[in-house]
């Protein structure tokens, strides 16, 4: 096997993928717990975080303080993050059996730097590519929402909005498309759901289609 390249894997790698206030955090704990209960060992994390120079990182790029941070700036801070996350968490964790469970992964980079900040879809995969080396969710769900559902779910939040949440509707509405057209070139390595309908109908949905990964 060539160095970096993904071996097979006994549990399933899975990211949750949506613009704010789409329910990603719920789902996941949903998911999770349910995992559990059926004798799965997961393991939950996120992006940009996981690890601690992967939450340092976030606190940097979503703090207010950053404001203005250059686009490309953004986008080699989280593939450092990012790659910093496979190599000390994913890898680990997916090759001794686990169930890997992601609050965002490569995917959103191509969203929100490549699609929102208009760097350009291409150049990003490009830059994800050397940062995961091969290590990819073998399914993503996407958590479908209206940008203007998305602004209304931000503003009932009883915590300020953090940097990325403070973009314009504009900026949204690029990310949410680029995760549309991602879906429909991934095909059957997406399952793409409306955020906007019941939790419980939503949590059964994500629950019947993980079902078939094992």
């Amino acid at each position: 096997m060539s160095a970096g390249a993904a071996p097979e894997r006994r549990a399933p790698f899975i990211a949750f993928e949506g613009i704010e206030g789409c329910g990603k955090s719920t789902q996941i704990a949903r998911l999770a717990a349910r995992l559990e209960a059926e004798g799965r060992t997961c393991h939950v994390t996120r992006e940009p975080g996981g690890t601690p120079l992967g939450e340092a990182l976030r606190r940097l790029l979503l703090d207010h303080e950053s404001e203005g941070m250059d686009g490309w700036t953004e986008l080699f801070l989280l593939a450092a993050g990012r790659r910093q996350h496979v190599a000390r968490l994913i890898r680990p964790a997916l090759s001794a059996g686990k169930t890997v469970i992601a609050d965002r992964f490569a995917d959103s980079s191509v969203a929100y730097q490549g699609g929102g900040r208009e760097l350009g879809v291409e150049a990003v995969e490009r830059i994800n590519r050397i940062a995961t080396a091969g290590w990819m969710p073998d399914f993503t769900i996407l958590l479908d929402l209206s940008v203007a559902e998305s602004a209304r779910r931000v503003a009932d939040r009883p915590r300020a909005e953090d940097r990325m949440e403070r973009e314009r509707a504009t900026f949204h509405e690029r990310v949410r498309q680029t995760y549309l057209e991602l879906a429909r070139r991934r095909g059957a390595a997406y399952l793409v759901l409306d955020a906007a309908q019941d939790e419980e109908a939503l949590a059964e949905e994500i629950a019947a289609r993980v079902a078939v990964l094992y």
